[in-house]
């Protein structure tokens, strides 16, 4: 597998203590990405599928009732394939599983691979198909991880949508009210999380020598947050701000 990163102890990448595998390559470019180093497919470390279950399995002891492992990236729906074996693996030795993804692959091998995962995170970028095309820098027809919800819904598995709040980008109350209306609709989501925009990646770009758009925008305000956690709300579904 192409690997970019590892963090042995995560608490913000789903439930409990995780062990955090970062992969390498991406297909999309998001505006607001944070790990820029991750989206090109020629920089990274190779690992094989049994020694990354090694060195999940020396952390075990850490992961109590409801941690495990989650991989993320880039995006890990490009290995998908390597990723079923592993999370099968894994799985059979009573590992919790945890996909984080931007939904925008769902070929047979990816459903594979959910079969074998027990939780999705879902990055949801936009609701309007335009806002969307703008923001992850591919031009679509559709928003992918909506199609990728409802599948995941049809197949009854959970997952959290995870949401940045960029202003003057993600903000808008008419897209927040069209987002809250379609997440209403799904009875495996179990959660909303609202990822307030932030600029602690925009060194790497400086170091990539890669220009950053978003560079004169601020993080959102409290008072932002709190609104748009409100138009969530009415999904019926939890809000969180991580």
């Amino acid at each position: 597998m192409n690997i970019h990163s590892i963090e042995t102890f995560g608490t913000q990448e789903g439930p409990g203590i995780r062990y955090v595998l970062f992969v390498q390559g991406c297909n999309y470019k998001c505006l607001y990405c944070h790990n820029p180093d991750t989206q090109c497919l020629d920089k990274n470390i190779e690992m094989s599928v049994d020694g990354i279950i090694i060195q999940v399995m020396k952390n075990v002891p850490f992961f109590g009732a409801k941690g495990g492992i989650t991989v993320s990236g880039g995006e890990p729906l490009l290995q998908a394939k390597e990723l079923s074996e592993l999370f099968m693996k894994l799985q059979k030795n009573g590992v919790n599983t945890c996909l984080d993804t931007n939904g925008s692959i769902l070929t047979e091998q990816a459903k594979v691979l959910l079969s074998h995962t027990n939780l999705v995170l879902l990055d949801i970028k936009e609701a309007d198909v335009d806002l969307h095309s703008a923001i992850s820098g591919v031009k679509l027809g559709s928003v992918p991880s909506i199609d990728f919800a409802k599948y995941l819904d049809t197949i009854g598995k959970p997952f959290w949508v995870r949401y940045v709040l960029v202003p003057g980008y993600t903000d808008d109350a008419e897209s927040l009210e069209k987002l809250s209306k379609i997440l209403k609709e799904f009875r495996t989501l179990e959660r909303i999380e609202i990822l307030p925009y932030h600029t602690l990646g925009a060194h790497k770009y400086k170091e990539l020598k890669m220009k950053y758009e978003l560079e004169s925008v601020e993080s959102p305000t409290q008072e932002n947050i709190e609104s748009a956690k409100k138009v969530l709300e009415k999904s019926g579904k939890k809000v969180f701000v991580r």
